[in-house]
């Protein structure tokens, strides 16, 4: 099993926290938000990371190194020029069959290796994982029939629930495919071109914890949930076959 993480990004609406250091680096309790991911990592028997990055990419790499503190092997890909979440990729050479990806500001309960069997047992190009969020809306919605201009209904500030990605994927070495070279190819992109095609995308729907550290109050939740996300601290590691396991570290998804 092989992770890439994405971590390249400038962390633009976590600010003023990345104002000075870059989002993988920003604290969660005494530890930089990868490293708990790197932990969570470990416990499902992954063992080589590859870390996409660009911005302030000479700092991430002087205070993670080759990854032995943390007993994985840490490998880097520099971009150049930002190239979104999903372009990253082409510039790894070695991909296996298949690997997973990952936003570097994630923090989740979530099983990797159960994910990754998913994914595999379903033969798909790419399996997304989704997690079900509701949004309040703040104000009182209109129904409109736009026919005749005239209100048909009131909802004073419903809640909404949206399946939405992760930010975790796997993704099969075939899906490069219709990734285009040397430009800025994000996970939007990939979406709207595989569902252009009919090329099938396998679900992968979690209930436990999650969190994307987008924002300032996403942050702040964060650092007060610190001790449940140190999965490897409270449980023994899980065994698996590690020649069947692979991790590309790449870049934080940019903001």
């Amino acid at each position: 099993m092989k992770a890439v993480i994405l971590a390249g990004g400038k962390g633009t609406r976590l600010r003023p926290y990345t104002t000075v250091i870059p989002k993988p680096l920003v604290p969660i309790g005494d530890q930089a938000i990868l490293e708990i991911l790197f932990e969570n990592l470990r416990h499902y028997g992954i063992r080589e990371v590859v870390l996409c990055v660009n911005h302030l990419a000479e700092l991430i790499k002087a205070y993670f190194g080759d990854g032995k503190k943390y007993g994985l092997k840490i490998e880097y890909s520099v971009e150049d020029r930002p190239l979104s979440t999903v372009a990253p990729l082409k510039l790894i050479n070695n991909l296996p069959d298949n690997f997973l990806v990952m936003n570097g500001d994630l923090l989740t309960e979530l099983n990797f290796r159960e994910f990754f069997d998913h994914h595999r047992n379903s033969g798909s190009l790419l399996t997304v994982g989704t997690f079900r969020r509701s949004v309040n809306i703040d104000f009182g919605v209109i129904e409109i029939d736009e026919d005749v201009n005239k209100a048909v209904g009131f909802i004073e500030k419903p809640i909404y629930d949206f399946d939405v990605s992760m930010g975790v994927y796997a993704f099969n070495r075939d899906i490069l495919k219709y990734v285009p070279e040397n430009q800025a190819f994000g996970f939007d992109n990939l979406m709207t071109t595989l569902l252009a095609v009919n090329e099938p995308i396998n679900i992968f729907k979690y209930k436990g914890y999650w969190l994307d550290i987008g924002r300032p109050a996403d942050y702040e939740q964060a650092c007060k949930d610190v001790d449940k996300l140190r999965i490897a601290k409270r449980h023994a590691p899980v065994e698996v076959e590690l020649d069947k396991v692979a991790l590309v570290r790449q870049p934080i998804r940019a903001a």
